[in-house]
């Protein structure tokens, strides 16, 4: 059980990342082989990916005089896509934070754009555990 959550853990905070990673089948699969584990999985899976969230801010924040260095996180590409999203909903698009492609370099474009740190962790902590309720109850 504990080694489980603790996967679940680690797998959400990657995938929350710019690395790629399928948090969503950790849950389902261990929602469905123990539904017991409901919600402390949703809750690990919550936490470690909103924590993977917030070092994207934190990258997009200190790191953003470096855009242009081959280790920055985001493209180009990348980050121009996540501002467009960003300018054309405003604070609410980091609810969606948790949308494959956009949702990571979203949360990077985030900490550029100064987003307050409370403001960002609250959106994209309600987006991602909403994701991973839905999830988890498909997979009872």
């Amino acid at each position: 059980m504990a080694t489980s959550l603790i996967a679940l853990f680690i797998n959400a905070f990657i995938a929350s990342t710019i690395l790629p990673a399928a948090s969503e089948v950790v849950l389902w699969a261990i929602v469905a082989n123990d539904p017991g584990l409901l919600w402390p999985a949703i809750a690990v899976a919550s936490v470690g990916n909103t924590a993977g969230a917030a070092v994207n801010w934190a990258l997009g924040r200190y790191l953003s005089n470096f855009t242009e260095r081959k280790w920055y996180p985001l493209s180009a590409r990348q980050q121009d896509r996540a501002a467009r999203w960003f300018q054309r909903f405003g604070l609410w698009s980091l609810l969606f934070a948790w949308v494959p492609i956009v949702g990571d370099p979203l949360t990077v474009v985030a900490g550029v754009l100064r987003v307050r740190f409370p403001v960002f962790l609250c959106l994209v902590a309600v987006g991602k555990t909403g994701r991973y309720i839905i999830i988890a109850m498909l997979a009872i």
